[in-house]
């Protein structure tokens, strides 16, 4: 049998599966998934699990079953392009007939010294964990710094007061507003609810360097008991290492198939492919299923599509504690309790109804 090889079960991942199974794949072909757990973690919520409002079983899912399903769990790493195979820490290497790379993003620290080794994260399961042992175990007054006023850092802040009022915390971003992704009004506004909430903004911050329990805004130094690292993305290092070409971010460059271009074997699905629009978990589902199009268009020794339309995505929400909300639904920008609603109903129809 021919082997399909998904490389990380996330959310493009877990939608080609979704779609391939159980009547799209080919009685000759099999599908072998890699990945470092045994389920799919729903990384949108992290920030909550680090703060200690959601449980770890709450930001899983399993992966489908299927008899031509083959579910590998291990540290991947690198991928030999040349000879079509997977290179696994303490395994057997895997090989493929057709590759798809969805092995998502890591943290930037963009040569902050110390920034790597002093700070915590929220980017996989394993350091979000870690993060919650450090954000919890601290004492009353505590001091945490955030560093990071995109969607991640505020959606922490904001958890984390509702979790413990006792601590201070502090969001560091280097624009003159946060959330610089979204409208001003929708910055604004989130801004008002973290001054009710005692969460302090530093705007305008410039962080030099990173040191046990302190960082340097400039040349001022910080004392933080707790510091967390949202300040920016990267692909993944598997991919940052591989010899084709790429954008700007470090990105690959891919076919309007979402293919490489001198390999219509291997796709990139998710944060690490350069698509027009910005890295999101519904991008990455959008991308899955046009992948899933042309594979199976191509194992049916069909014409491929010569292009496909825009990804279009329905909106970005975030939430502010268990109570209230901001984002963008098409061009209509609300607040409050509904926009938190909608976030937690759209968690509940992706959890249980998925595929």
């Amino acid at each position: 049998m021919k082997n399909l090889v998904i490389l990380g079960g996330g959310y493009g991942g877990l939608r080609m599966l979704h779609r391939l199974l159980p009547n799209q794949l080919p009685e000759d072909r099999s599908i072998t998934l890699i990945d470092r757990n045994p389920y799919h973690c729903l990384k949108t919520e992290y920030y909550g699990l680090a703060a200690g409002t959601i449980p770890d079983h709450h930001i899983r899912v399993a992966f489908p079953e299927h008899p031509q399903l083959h579910s590998v769990y291990g540290e991947i790493l690198s991928v030999d392009l040349e000879n079509k195979q997977v290179i696994l820490k303490d395994q057997e290497p895997v090989s493929y007939d057709d590759l798809v790379i969805g092995l998502g993003c890591e943290d930037k620290f963009h040569n902050i010294p110390g920034a790597d080794i002093y700070t915590h994260s929220i980017q996989t399961i394993d350091k979000t964990r870690q993060t919650y042992q450090a954000l919890n175990n601290l004492g009353n007054g505590a001091t945490v710094s955030i560093v990071g006023g995109g969607l991640s850092g505020v959606e922490l802040a904001s958890e984390l007061i509702e979790s413990r009022p006792d601590l201070h915390i502090r969001l560091f971003d280097r624009g003159p507003h946060i959330l610089s992704a979204f409208p001003e009004r929708l910055s604004t506004y989130v801004e008002s609810w973290f001054k009710k909430h005692t969460i302090d903004i530093v705007h305008h911050s410039n962080i030099t360097k990173v040191e046990p329990n302190t960082l340097y805004n400039g040349d001022e130094p910080v004392h933080s008991d707790v510091i967390v690292w949202t300040a920016g993305i990267q692909p993944s290092k598997i991919v940052r290492d591989l010899d084709v070409k790429k954008d700007k971010q470090g990105r690959v460059i891919l076919t309007p198939q979402h293919f490489l271009p001198n390999d219509d074997s291997v796709f990139v699905v998710g944060d690490c492919a350069s698509l027009p629009q910005a890295p999101s978990a519904q991008l990455a589902e959008g991308q899955a299923e046009q992948i899933v199009t042309v594979l199976v268009k191509k194992w049916a020794n069909e014409p491929l599509p010569e292009s496909f339309p825009v990804i279009k995505l329905k909106g970005t929400l975030g939430s502010l504690g268990s109570k209230h909300g901001f984002g963008l639904v098409g061009e209509r920008q609300i607040t409050g309790r509904m926009a938190r609603l909608l976030k937690s109903g759209i968690l509940w129809l992706y959890k249980y109804h998925n595929g």
